[in-house]
């Protein structure tokens, strides 16, 4: 269920008279989701390159640092892929990734009891 937001006179009159001139392809677009439920003057959402997660750092950022701190260039396209899908994730609220954060802290927690390392070493 979505929420409208109350327009002022003015804006509602202005919606109107957008929705009149608009062409058939968008208006059915407009019709499909509900004409009370578009909102031709809601906030664009932030690229998602400024956006920042709790860390207050942008996905780029937090792969770069990810990076340095791993102290390694050893590592494949895929394992480089996962860290960028994650750092992504991270900044957008990804609940995917989410759940993916709580297995790896949950799954390392149980690797450190039975002490081993994420290859099944004795650590």
């Amino acid at each position: 269920m979505t929420m409208t937001k109350i327009l002022t006179p003015e804006q509602e009159e202005q919606k109107r008279f957008m929705y009149e001139r608009m062409g058939k392809r968008r208006r059915k677009f407009i019709d499909r989701i509900g004409y009370d439920a578009w909102d031709p003057f809601a906030e664009p959402n932030d690229p998602i390159d400024i956006r920042m997660g709790p860390a207050r750092m942008t996905a780029q950022q937090l792969v770069t640092e990810f990076m340095k701190a791993k102290r390694t260039t050893d590592v494949g396209v895929a394992y480089k892929e996962g860290v960028e899908a994650m750092a992504i994730g991270a900044t957008t609220h990804d609940e995917k990734i989410k759940a993916m954060y709580e297995f790896s802290l949950w799954y390392s927690t149980l690797l450190a009891q039975q002490g081993r390392d994420f290859d099944g070493e004795l650590t």
